[in-house]
């Protein structure tokens, strides 16, 4: 059209990511949603990390379906990116392919090259040493820690700040010694809620998580976010049967004693509510 407006029908698009471009592309043109047209990059990472989670979600409750819906919308946030890179001429769709492939390729020489990797550590380590290669030429920064992003939430970016130190040997040889470090932060907790300084208290519990946080990183299992998340769904489908309880009862919540409540918590530990239903 002449004023360069972009109208379509519903039943134009194919199911493919270039169908999603074209889809965000119109939306971003003039006279297209106003919403979508008010969007820049930062307002855009508002919604990621939300985006984000509910993938992380649906996963955790093992629903194809969600897991489907849920990466949809994230891809379309990814996407979104890209459209209005785009608009400022910076990097397109193919770019972004383009780049993902060559590092994918380069970074799996033991598949795609001539080194030699058969375990996932091994892996792990030509991983590293190819990264260091790929960065040997830009500015250093002042400390290795600078790596690791803000953004994280505090459970992972605990994580990644132990895992930066570990790569100059500081770092705990096994996960005994670990445990050994969270023990020794609850009797300091202890000592802290003890003198009652609430300052030194709450220093002692950010202690605590953090030390807690290594022991999951070096047993190299689940990680600490991993194991708040399920602690999290433990306590929620336990704490519903609580709900269920009181409900059945006709009584008000605040008729129960906290031990008539408790009993009812052990009652739910015992009837196994925190497993999942079975497929």
């Amino acid at each position: 059209m002449d004023d360069g407006t972009i109208r379509t029908s519903r039943g134009d698009f194919g199911c493919d990511a270039e169908s999603l471009l074209r889809i965000l592309r119109i939306l971003r043109a003039p006279g297209g949603c106003p919403w979508d047209r008010a969007q820049t990059r930062r307002t855009l990472t508002r919604s990621l990390a939300g985006e984000c989670a509910e993938v992380i979600d649906a996963i955790d409750a093992d629903t194809p379906e969600e897991i489907c819906e849920e990466l949809g919308d994230l891809l379309m946030n990814a996407l979104f990116q890209v459209v209005i890179a785009e608009e400022k001429h910076e990097f397109t769709m193919t770019d972004v392919w383009r780049s993902i492939n060559e590092k994918m390729v380069r970074r799996h020489a033991h598949i795609f090259g001539d080194a030699n990797a058969d375990t996932p550590e091994e892996v792990a380590a030509l991983w590293a040493k190819i990264k260091e290669r790929e960065h040997a030429g830009a500015a250093k920064p002042e400390s290795r820690l600078d790596k690791v992003p803000r953004s994280l939430s505090a459970l992972t970016r605990s994580a990644e700040l132990q895992k930066q130190a570990a790569k100059v040997g500081f770092d705990w040889p096994d996960a005994s010694g670990a445990a050994a470090k969270v023990r020794e932060e609850v009797r300091e907790l202890e000592d802290a809620l003890a003198s009652g300084d609430e300052e030194h208290i709450d220093e002692e519990l950010g202690d605590l998580i953090f030390a807690a946080v290594n022991l999951a990183r070096l047993r190299r299992r689940a990680t600490a976010e991993e194991l708040t998340r399920a602690a999290a769904r433990k306590f929620e489908m336990r704490f519903r049967e609580v709900e269920k309880q009181v409900a059945a009862s006709g009584r008000p919540w605040e008729d129960f004693s906290l031990a008539e409540l408790d009993g009812f918590w052990n009652a739910a530990k015992r009837k196994r509510i925190s497993d999942p239903p079975e497929k």
